[in-house]
């Protein structure tokens, strides 16, 4: 008899984490480098050099039970953490809810697979270059939810799984901010704060997001085709009809029919709608408060045009809240991971030991070993904003030490950086996608690590050759 050893759900790995990291403040000695005012990128800096050891704050009992709520909110500053995104996933799900009530989507989807029979394999390199292209230039990440609750059900309707449909955004999106060109939340504040032009280097940048787009575009497109040969050879083959239920609502006949002119009108709200916030993401400063207020106008206005009365907007946009509060629970988990880390005064520790592992290496060697701390680093600092302030600063100098340009620096910073966005628990982007998909932590884990490892080799031999070239 074979025994099936069940894994823990995500919220029980997450909350295991921050245990784990609670019980390293015991040990890990508690440091902090000196602060100095940026005045390029507009904040605090760690000074090279400057680490020193600081009073031991271990993380207790208390500090592990408070860890969710402050992953909320800063309850010193008041400042949010994580409660605009919780309560943006809050609103999508309210808002797909009054959408999905005038079957607009479903109808959709039935249309779109039709046109497309024989021809849906092209969906996924065509999404993934719209993602990618999203990820390189403004570091699409929280921005990539909405998404998930289209495509997942194109993909299933179209003859694959949900993991496909999780590929096709998070690993777009991901492989575009690992391969950033200028997106600003990374690549340029690496590059100011490693004080060279964010201009230097693109065009290794360039060639890696190329490269590293091909080689995942082909990893999915092998895999879906693999698993719409022979369904059963899916990693969640198991959840087939349950997952064909929640995303395709397949006991009803009417998404067979031709869309009515309300529908037609809803789906160029959502269209109109997902355009919007990519330009205002992209151009007018948007975050999580002026998304999350474009998406609440949108359900008027979806409530509107359906003509819904008050009782069944509000029905409908409570009950879509209600299947993503699971997610918003798993964003803050991911965010009270780095609190216990932040409070126990261990991250520039950490730093601290990759400052004094980087001395006195050869520049091929000195490359390859940035790019393995970084992506340490970028574990236990999913933000690729906060790992650029807080490591370049520190790293970059030591770039001078070994003969590597600075710039190639950043290149490497940047493709560790881009790797939370496909992989770590600690990440909100990783954890809330897999949520929205019905797909396990472990079972991803199956789906992505030996694409993983290409990527990584892909990555250490093109460091490896901007050495050589530089």
């Amino acid at each position: 008899m074979k025994l099936k050893i069940k894994l823990p759900s995500v919220y029980t790995i997450l909350f295991l984490l921050i245990v784990l990291v609670a019980a390293l403040t015991w040990v890990v000695p508690a440091g902090q480098y000196e602060m100095a005012n940026n005045e390029l990128l507009g904040t605090s800096v760690p000074v090279s050099g400057s680490y020193h050891q600081v009073q031991s704050s271990p993380q207790n009992l208390k500090d592990i039970l408070l860890a969710p709520i402050h992953g909320f909110y800063d309850p010193v500053t008041n400042k949010a953490r994580a409660i605009d995104v919780a309560l943006f996933v809050l609103i999508i799900g309210g808002f797909f809810g009054v959408v999905n009530k005038t079957k607009a989507i479903e109808s959709g989807i039935f249309q779109i697979t039709k046109k497309l029979k024989g021809r849906e394999i092209w969906m996924i390199p065509t999404l993934m270059g719209f993602f990618a292209l999203g990820g390189t230039i403004v570091g699409m990440a929280e921005e990539t939810l909405p998404f998930y609750t289209l495509v997942i059900p194109v993909m299933i309707a179209a003859g694959y799984d949900s993991i496909t449909g999780v590929a096709v955004v998070m690993i777009g999106a991901g492989i575009g901010a690992l391969g950033s060109t200028v997106n600003p939340f990374a690549t340029i504040i690496a590059s100011n704060a490693a004080q060279v032009s964010f201009t230097d280097g693109l065009g290794l940048r360039v060639v890696i997001l190329i490269l590293a787009w091909l080689l995942c575009v082909i990893y999915v497109m092998k895999y879906a085709k693999k698993i719409k040969k022979n369904p059963n050879l899916s990693l969640v083959a198991n959840d087939k009809l349950a997952n064909e239920e929640y995303f395709l609502h397949r006991s009803t006949s009417t998404t067979e029919q031709p869309l009515s002119i309300q529908q037609k009108l809803v789906l160029t709200i959502l269209l109109l709608v997902f355009i919007a916030m990519v330009i205002g993401v992209s151009f007018s400063d948007w975050w999580m408060a002026e998304i999350s207020a474009l998406f609440i106008a949108a359900t008027l206005v979806v409530g509107v045009v359906a003509k819904m009365n008050e009782q069944i907007l509000t029905a409908s946009f409570i009950d879509g809240a209600k299947e993503l509060l699971g997610v918003a629970f798993i964003i803050t988990l991911a965010r009270g991971l780095v609190v216990v880390m932040d409070d126990g005064n261990i991250t520039h520790t950490f730093l601290f030991y990759a400052e004094q592992l980087l001395s006195d290496l050869s520049p091929i060697v000195f490359i390859n070993a940035i790019y393995w701390v970084e992506s340490f680093l970028s574990l236990l600092i999913p933000s690729s904003s906060g790992l650029a302030v807080l490591s370049m600063p520190v790293l970059a100098p030591l770039a001078d030490f070994s003969n590597v340009p600075r710039e190639l620096v950043v290149t490497a910073f940047q493709a560790a950086s881009g790797l939370p966005n496909l992989v770590t628990p600690t990440s909100a982007i990783v954890m809330g996608g897999l949520a929205l998909g019905r797909v396990s932590y472990s079972t991803w884990l199956k789906f992505i690590m030996p694409l993983l490892a290409m990527i990584v080799l892909l990555m250490m031999i093109m460091l490896s050759l901007g050495v050589v070239l530089s």
